[in-house]
C-alpha cells in the first residue's frame, strides 16, 4: 500500500493542481497534505512491526 501511495503522490505532483473541462472543475489535495498522509501510513506500518527489541530475563541455573 505505501508503494502505491508513493506512486500516486508522485503522479499528483507532476499533474496540475486543478483542471476545468466542460464546466466541471477538479482540484487535488494539497501536496503537503498528501505527504503527511504518506508519512502517517509509513509510521503506522512501522508500528505494526514492533520495536525490534525483545526483553528477556536470564537466570543462571545455580542461582537461588
Amino acid at each position: 500500500m505505501p508503494d502505491e501511495l508513493k506512486d500516486k503522490i508522485r503522479e499528483n505532483a507532476e499533474g496540475p493542481a486543478s483542471a476545468e473541462v466542460d464546466g466541471q472543475r477538479v482540484t487535488q489535495h494539497n501536496l503537503r497534505d498528501q505527504i503527511e498522509v504518506h508519512r502517517y501510513f509509513r509510521s503506522e506500518r512501522a508500528m505494526r512491526r514492533g520495536l525490534g527489541i525483545r526483553l528477556t530475563k536470564i537466570v543462571a541455573p545455580d542461582a537461588q
